[in-house]
């Protein structure tokens, strides 16, 4: 099992910057791929960005350019870099791990999902 701690959320200005953490533990060894998803208040939840293990990235449109996915496999850690926020990017954020293990012979995918940590971005 793979547990996730987020930090790094907070009230911040439009145009402002946060950086997001999501440190893994327990069975951290095991993951593959990690990302951050967020979810607005009525919406439903997003993916923002993701980074493999060998550190291939992909982001939605809409934070392309604004937000950087970054990851220490040394330190079981994941980050996202959040540079001119806007209002619209106000959402609880969740980080999001995922890892691969053999059933008899079938091999499976395992998902662990953080508690998630409030992104409020307003003037």
């Amino acid at each position: 099992q793979v547990q996730l701690v987020e930090s790094g959320g907070g009230l911040v200005q439009p145009g402002g910057s946060l950086r997001l953490s999501c440190a893994a533990s327990g069975s951290a060894h095991s993951i593959d791929d990690m990302g951050w998803y967020r979810q607005a208040p009525g919406k439903q939840r997003e993916s923002v960005a993701a980074i493999t293990n060998t550190g291939n990235t992909n982001y939605v449109d809409s934070v392309k350019g604004r937000f950087t996915i970054s990851r220490d496999n040394a330190k079981n850690t994941v980050y996202l870099q959040m540079n001119s926020l806007k209002p619209e990017d106000t959402a609880v954020y969740y980080c999001k791990a995922g890892d691969y293990y053999w059933d008899h012979a079938v091999l499976r995918r395992r998902e662990y999902w953080g508690q998630g940590t409030q992104v409020t971005v307003s003037s």
